[in-house]
Order: structure tokens, then sequence, then C-alpha cells
């Protein structure tokens, strides 16, 4: 599902002493079934993107379009919107309420007011979507489960929705190292398997090395960058840094070793990248 954004513009307190533009006359289109990363310091306007791709905030002026449908349009009723994006807020555990999994991930197609019958294939899906046996973990109680499992269940709850989009904000936040690679190798398979569009947040520029197929990069309400991550990682190394953001580990290694005489390829960005072009380098000298 393709996303069109054109002269999105968001100005908090307007009119105030303390207003302030979180958006400034953002445009740039997003393609069916992509992965996109979204990058950015504190205040760089990333969360209020978010915000308005599901409806949760309306534009002061221009318009998102996801497959020609205006969902800033102030008369759409904000449940199409949200039948069509699905968002899960960073930390998303602490939207859990129901006494079982099951009935928590049942809550928003129960308000979609689908049959019972549907309800169930929805949530037997979405929790094998996120690796959770439905007959071993339908009647605990999300609270008894660790904070990855929950993490899973909070995106069980929202794929179970059918969206088309699927916009994650920092969804590894507080998670230990086993807990991140479990939700990122998780959204990796979610999109790989269900054809959806990705939007991801985080500030992990490592893991979105590794996962994105295409970057934006957010600086002071405005879109700073947007390519591929080579694109923009090894043209932009000390922008980034300018404004704030780091690179990927592996690059910086990657320039150091330059700097030190190794012929190692200027875009090394992922690990396994680095591990194939150090045996290259390292198999040369042995040659000689």
């Amino acid at each position: 599902m393709s996303i069109e954004i054109k002269g999105l513009t968001h100005i908090y307190n307007e009119g105030m002493p303390f207003a302030s533009k979180a958006l400034d006359n953002v445009s740039f289109e997003i393609k069916d079934r992509d992965f996109v990363g979204l990058i950015g310091h504190t205040g760089s306007g990333k969360s209020t993107l978010i915000q308005h791709l599901n409806g949760i905030l309306k534009p002061h002026s221009g318009e998102i379009n996801i497959n020609g449908f205006n969902i800033t349009d102030p008369s759409l009723n904000l449940t199409e919107v949200r039948k069509r994006v699905g968002v899960v807020f960073q930390y998303p555990e602490y939207q859990l309420f129901e006494e079982t999994i099951e009935k928590d991930i049942a809550f928003g197609p129960n308000n979609l007011g689908l049959d019972p019958e549907e309800v169930d294939r929805r949530v037997k899906a979405s929790m094998e979507a996120v690796g959770l046996d439905y007959e071993l973990f339908k009647d605990k109680s999300p609270f008894e489960l660790s904070g990855g499992q929950k993490r899973r269940v909070a995106i069980a709850g929202v794929i179970a929705m059918k969206p088309e989009v699927l916009i994650l904000d920092e969804p590894a936040a507080g998670l230990d190292p086993g807990g991140r690679d479990e939700i990122f190798n998780l959204i990796k398979t979610l999109h790989k398997e269900n054809n959806m569009t990705i939007i991801l947040s985080s500030h992990s520029m490592d893991d979105m090395a590794r996962l994105a197929k295409t970057l934006i990069v957010m600086n002071k309400g405005k879109v700073e960058f947007i390519g591929t991550p080579k694109e923009v990682f090894k043209s932009n190394s000390s922008r980034l840094k300018e404004i704030g953001l780091d690179i990927p580990q592996v690059l910086e290694l990657a320039i150091k070793l330059r700097e030190n005489g190794f012929d190692i390829k200027e875009d090394i960005i992922t690990i396994q990248e680095a591990k194939e072009e150090i045996l290259r380098v390292m198999r040369g000298k042995k040659k000689c």
C-alpha cells in the first residue's frame, strides 16, 4: 500500500507565545510493501508524523493519501483510518488490560463489529504470526509474561485488525538484547510473510541498517535525507553526526580501518558485510 504525504505541517500551541512547528511542509512517498526506517533525534518531528499517519493528530495544512484514500479528510471516520493503519506505540505492554491474552488481542477486532467466528480466526492467526502458541497462551494473563512476550501480544492485537500499514515506534525500547533481537526478527518476518508496508522508528542505527529498505531522516520538522541505508549512511555520515545522530558501528569500524591503510569498502553497514570484507582483505594479505 503506497503512502503519499504532501506539504504536511503541524504546529503545537498555534497562536500562543510558545508555539512550535513540529512538522514543516513535509512531503515524501512510500512505496507499496516497503520497509521504512524513520530516524531523528528527540524533537525532530518523527513521533508527530507517526501520530498523523494513524489519524491521532490532524495537520494544520497538507494531506496524507494511502492508496488514494485521504486519511486527513476532516469528515473521515477514524475507524476507516485504523482499519488501514496500525500503530504499535513505545512500551505497548502498558496498554494491555484484559484478563487473558485472547481477550486482549480480540479487543480491536470486536470493536470493528466483526462476528465472533471472524474474531476467533483473527486472534488465532495473529498469535501464530507473532510466535505465541494459541492453546498454550490464550488463557494466560498478559501480566504473567516476559517483556518480549508482552510486546508480542501488543503487536498481535494490532495485526489482528489486518492493517495494510504497520507502524512501530521504538518497539524494542527497554528490552534486554535477547528481547530486542526477538522483536526485530519478528518484525522482519511479518514484513516478509504478510506483504505489508512497515514503518519502523528506532534509535538503533545498526538495526535500521540491517532491516530497512528505505530510510527517512527527520530534523527540525523537515525531511533531512531519504534513500536506501547505504545511500544515507555512506554519503551523509558527517551531517548525521551534526544533527545528533549516530551511524552504524560497522560503518565506524570500516572508516577507522580505511584510515589505518586497510583496503576496506566504503559502504559497509551490516555485520555480515563487514565479516565478508575483512575476510577478503585478510586472505589478500596472506597471499602476499
